[in-house]
């Protein structure tokens, strides 16, 4: 039980993303504002991956699982348990990682790196790269004067202090108010972009005073990185997503949360004002995801074991102006702490439990729909008062979806100019008519997209 609650609360803290400190726009630097989240993949298989897959696709960025030295064991969750900076852990060593890097950006895809600086391990043992430590003392790195003065689990989230101060998941909780550990967490950080590292992903960021992320983060050799921040809504709580976004983007996790309840129980007309009209923070600041590695697994958002459902809400996010969305892509589980698939090498997308969200086509091809609508407003919404939706992006682009049970045959008004386009949803031709108008049917459970540049299937 112990365990199981130290995976889930380790899980929570690992749920963040990377973004822009200033706060300007939901994306990474550049016109691609696409994340792909290669959950536990090993760096050689991403390298592959950005290669053959996310550059061709028009992913902006892959996001990679922490790097640095962790406890061993074969659970996931031991990759968010650090016990040094050094590029030791299972998905490769400081090699493998460089490597990844310039083959990435090669393919034009930057590289953001979920960082876990909230805390360090539970436990004592010697970790994946040969470094002995203990819970508190880590030779070299920190000693017991660079931890919180409370050692007792976090218990109360109504109460700023101790969901600062206090251990998460009974982890050790780095004292981020000192300046020698601020120093410490910004060399580390500073080591990653001196490989080429484009943003990072703060993992807890909840659990660290707004004040001293930004000290961190004006140490850094780039102050103004991509930056984007775990910070879990929680009605009521003393701690919100808000505080943080003089510091960078923050995750929206409503945004998911919601989307699990439009899709499994509710009508997508109600989707319409989706954004900043339900309340959410300013899209400009915002990232946005269906699912991650923590809430496919506690079941507070879809996830793969969901069907349709799930492929139809990335669809919907990829067509979507709010936020910047990250695509999560891991593996099959039944049991929720299972590490990954051969030690997180990916021979090939669907064997061996390896999940490939981001490669599905209905998701992959929405990635080029996203670029090509870029900066173009909502038109031309319709809704059948239930789970039939549609929408324009300006004169760029046309997306239909239909959650109803049965099929759905009708013309939309678009904004589209007159010519043929390929609907990427199922590879076939359709015409828009010198008014605009679009004929087309759908099935149950199926979506249709069209966007300039895409001609011909």
């Amino acid at each position: 039980m112990a365990r199981r609650y130290l995976a889930a609360a380790v899980a929570l803290a690992a749920a963040s993303v990377v973004m822009n400190p200033t706060g300007a726009q939901a994306s990474p630097p550049g016109t691609k504002d696409v994340t792909a989240v290669l959950f536990e993949w090993n760096f050689a298989s991403v390298a592959r991956e950005c290669t053959t897959t996310l550059g061709p696709a028009g992913y902006g960025s892959v996001q990679v699982s922490p790097p640095a030295e962790h406890i061993q064991g074969p659970q996931w969750w031991t990759s968010y348990q650090p016990v040094s900076y050094k590029i030791a852990g299972r998905l490769g060593d400081r090699t493998a990682f460089q490597n990844m890097v310039s083959t990435c950006h090669a393919a034009g895809v930057k590289v953001v790196v979920d960082a876990v600086v909230n805390h360090m391990s539970a436990g004592s043992g010697t970790g994946t790269g040969g470094s002995s430590y203990s819970k508190y003392t880590y030779p070299g790195l920190y000693s017991s004067f660079d931890f919180d003065d409370c050692t007792s689990r976090i218990g109360d989230y109504r109460d700023r202090w101790n969901v600062q101060h206090c251990e998460l998941v009974g982890l050790a909780d780095l004292d981020t108010g000192e300046s020698y550990v601020r120093g410490a967490i910004a060399g580390y950080l500073n080591d990653l972009l001196s490989l080429g590292v484009d943003g990072f992903r703060v993992d807890g960021a909840k659990h660290i005073d707004a004040a001293d992320l930004a000290n961190i983060k004006s140490r850094l050799s780039n102050p103004s990185v991509y930056w984007k921040q775990e910070v879990i809504y929680g009605s009521g709580e003393a701690v919100q997503p808000t505080e943080y976004t003089s510091n960078g983007d923050v995750q929206e996790f409503r945004y998911a949360y919601d989307l699990k309840r439009v899709f499994n129980n509710e009508n997508l007309a109600y989707l319409k004002n989706y954004g900043e009209g339900w309340g959410y923070m300013n899209s400009g600041v915002s990232g946005v995801f269906v699912d991650n590695h923590d809430t496919e697994r506690n079941g507070s958002t879809l996830s793969y074991k969901d069907g349709a459902n799930y492929t139809l809400a990335n669809v919907f996010m990829l067509a979507w102006p709010y936020g910047a969305p990250d695509i999560n892509s891991g593996y099959e589980f039944s049991d929720p702490d299972a590490g990954p698939p051969d030690g997180g090498a990916v021979n090939a997308c669907w064997q061996n439990g390896w999940k490939c969200q981001h490669n599905w086509p209905e998701i992959k091809s929405m990635v080029a729909f996203r670029n090509a609508t870029r900066g173009q407003a909502v038109t031309n919404w319709w809704d059948n008062g239930g789970d039939a939706i549609a929408f324009g992006r300006g004169n760029k682009g046309f997306v239909a979806i239909n959650h109803e049970s049965g099929s759905l045959s009708r013309t939309y008004q678009t904004s589209l100019p007159a010519g043929t386009y390929c609907d990427v949803q199922n590879n076939r031709t359709v015409t828009v008519n010198s008014g605009g108008q679009l004929t087309a049917t759908l099935g149950a459970n199926t979506a249709l997209a069209v966007h300039a540049g895409k001609s011909s299937c």
